[in-house]
C-alpha cells in the first residue's frame, strides 16, 4: 500500500494537467506532514480527503479536515491523550506548524490548554474519528486568551465542541495569515520574502478568509515571479520534471519509486511532522545521486516508462538540440550549455545511444536542477 500511495503520486505529478494543483498537493502534504510507517493505511486516507481535496480550497476546511484525520491524530499521539495524562504532541504542532507558528505568541501553558481540550479525541475502528467523552478533560482551560469554562460529562459529544472553537480561533488568528502567507512565497518566489510582499499575501488571506485559490493567484503575480530568483529542484520536483519534459509513454511509475529513495526524498516517509525541508543547503550535496538518475531516465528504452529518440533523431544534430532545449528547458538555455552538449553530440555518431547521453548530460546540467 505504500508503494501504491507513492507510485500514484508519482504518476499525478507526471501526468496530470493540473500542475498547480499537485505543487500544492506537495506543499500541504509538508504542512501537514505524516509519516506513512506510522500509521499506515491511515495515510491513505488523508492524502485522499484531505490533502487532495483541500489543497486549492479553503484553510479552514483542510486545517478542520487535517484535525479529525484519523492519520494525523495517530501519528501526533492523540489516540492515547486523556483526562489526567493529556499528551501535548497535537497540540504543540497544531500551534507551531499548522497554524500561527513558532513565533505565534503562544506559551507552554497554551499547549498545556490546547491538549486538555483535545482530550477525547481519538478514532475507533479501522480508522474513524471519534470523540470520547469519557477521556476528556472537563475544567476550565484558557489559550491564547480564549477561555473554555470547566463542562460536564453530561454534555457528552458535545465536548467536542471546546477544541472546535479554539481551532476557528487560530483559524482567524492573524498570525496565521502571516505565517501560511510567509511559506507560500517562500515556496513559489523567494527564500527571503520582504516585509511587503508578507504584508500584502498576509491581507490577501484575511479578506478571501483563507481562500487558497486566491491567495496562491496573489503569489503567482507577474511581477514577483519575473524578479524571482531560481530556486533548486528537490528530488520529487527533479525526477518528475525529467519525465514529464521527456514526453515518455508511462504506464506505470512502481520502478520509479527506487530512483526517487536514491534521490533522497522518499515520500510519505519523512519522520519529523516538519515535512522536507525546502532548503538549497539541506539537498545540495547530492548530485551524484542526481547524475546517476539522469543516465537511468535517458536510457528508459522499455518497461513501464519508455522515452522515444525518435524525434531528436529525424533531423539533423542542431535540430536534435534545440527539441532537448524546448522540451528540458522551455526553450532556453545559455549559450554556453548548448554548445557544450552540441560538442558532445557531434563527436560521436549520430544514433540513438548519443542522443541518449546528450539527453542524460542535459537532464544531469546546472541549468536543470533549478527552476
Amino acid at each position: 500500500m505504500q508503494n501504491a500511495l507513492q507510485a500514484q503520486w508519482i504518476y499525478r505529478a507526471i501526468l496530470s494537467p493540473r500542475q498547480l494543483h499537485e505543487r500544492m498537493v506537495e506543499f500541504w502534504s509538508d504542512h501537514f506532514n505524516i509519516e506513512f510507517s506510522k500509521v499506515g493505511y491511515l495515510k491513505v486516507i488523508d492524502d485522499r480527503e484531505v490533502i487532495r481535496k483541500h489543497a486549492l480550497g479553503k484553510f479552514s476546511d483542510l486545517l478542520k479536515a487535517s484535525t479529525k484525520s484519523p492519520a494525523m491524530l495517530a501519528y501526533l499521539d492523540q489516540t492515547v491523550s486523556r483526562v489526567g495524562a493529556p499528551n501535548q504532541n497535537y497540540a504543540r504542532e497544531l500551534l507551531e506548524l499548522h497554524t500561527v507558528g513558532v513565533d505565534g505568541g503562544y506559551s507552554e501553558e497554551d499547549v498545556a490548554g490546547l491538549s486538555r481540550a483535545l482530550t477525547g479525541w481519538t478514532i475507533q475502528g479501522r480508522g474513524v474519528f471519534n470523540f470520547n467523552a469519557a477521556l476528556h478533560d472537563w475544567g476550565a482551560k484558557t489559550v491564547m486568551g480564549m477561555t473554555i469554562p470547566a463542562g460536564s460529562p453530561a454534555l457528552g459529544a458535545a465536548g467536542v465542541l471546546e477544541a472546535e472553537q479554539i481551532i476557528e480561533m487560530l483559524v482567524a488568528h492573524p498570525k496565521t495569515a502571516t505565517y501560511i502567507a510567509t511559506k507560500l512565497l517562500k515556496w513559489f518566489v523567494t527564500p527571503d520574502p520582504t516585509a511587503s510582499q508578507i504584508s500584502a499575501i498576509t491581507s490577501v488571506f484575511r479578506a478571501t478568509k483563507g481562500d487558497i485559490k486566491l491567495v496562491v493567484r496573489a503569489v503567482l503575480n507577474s511581477g514577483w515571479m519575473a524578479s524571482a530568483p531560481l530556486k533548486f529542484k528537490r528530488p520529487f520536483h527533479y525526477l518528475v520534471s525529467a519525465i514529464r519534459a521527456s514526453r515518455a509513454t508511462v504506464t506505470n511509475t512502481t520502478n520509479m519509486i527506487s530512483q526517487l529513495n536514491a534521490l533522497g526524498q522518499p515520500l510519505y516517509l519523512w519522520e519529523t511532522p516538519d515535512g522536507f525541508p525546502d532548503l538549497f543547503e539541506y539537498w545540495s550535496g547530492n548530485l551524484m545521486p542526481r547524475w546517476q538518475f539522469a543516465t537511468t531516465a535517458s536510457n528508459l528504452r522499455t518497461g513501464q516508462i519508455i522515452i522515444d529518440t525518435a524525434p531528436y533523431l529525424a533531423g539533423t544534430s542542431d535540430a536534435a538540440i534545440d527539441l532537448i532545449i524546448a522540451n528540458y528547458f522551455g526553450g532556453e538555455m545559455d549559450l554556453g550549455t548548448r554548445t557544450a552538449l552540441l560538442t558532445f553530440l557531434r563527436a560521436g555518431t549520430f544514433n540513438d545511444t548519443r542522443v541518449r547521453e546528450t539527453i542524460s548530460l542535459a537532464i544531469a546540467s546546472e541549468s536543470f536542477q533549478w527552476y
